[in-house]
């Protein structure tokens, strides 16, 4: 396993910020993100709206001075549990070191910090055909959501607006 710095990110530290930003637009930019580099708006706009949401954090990676892992997180609610959940939104390794394991390590911080904001779960959704991402998650404990197997696994849908 690389030894990697990992650390939760302060989104108005401006080498943090572009760190986020930079990581980002690299996973809009492959294939697997949608292939299409985030909006300048975004770009610029990012860092601010998310420290605005108390409800958001991120965790960046670093090896060395290079910033080359990101996980942003959205707390939700739990009805069902009448506590915070927390969303995984994005989960972004460069290329150079994706299978050493920065995942898991990111991964175990944003458990921390769910963990530490009282939550009952971390969800997160992955395409169906990334299969090298769907068994870090199994690795991590995450597994298809289903209430009674009659009804099936849960469906990811979206309406945009």
């Amino acid at each position: 396993m690389t030894l990697i710095d990992v650390r939760l990110v302060d989104y108005r530290d401006a080498a943090q910020a572009a760190a986020l930003v930079e990581l980002l637009d690299a996973y809009a930019s492959d294939p697997a993100g949608g292939g299409t580099p985030l909006d300048p708006a975004v770009r610029r706009g990012l860092p601010a709206a998310l420290a605005a949401r108390p409800q958001a954090f991120s965790v960046l990676a670093y090896d060395g001075e290079n910033a080359v892992g990101l996980v942003n997180c959205i707390e939700g609610f739990s009805t069902f549990a009448c506590r915070p959940l927390v969303n995984v939104h994005d989960v972004v390794v460069l290329s150079g070191h994706r299978g050493h394991r920065v995942a898991q390590q990111m991964f175990a911080m944003v458990e921390q910090e769910a963990r530490r904001r009282g939550a009952c779960k971390l969800t997160l959704e992955v395409l169906s055909g990334n299969a090298p991402a769907l068994r870090a998650y199994e690795r991590e404990g995450f597994e298809g959501y289903q209430l009674d197997p009659a009804f099936g696994h849960a469906v990811f849908l979206q309406k945009k607006l």
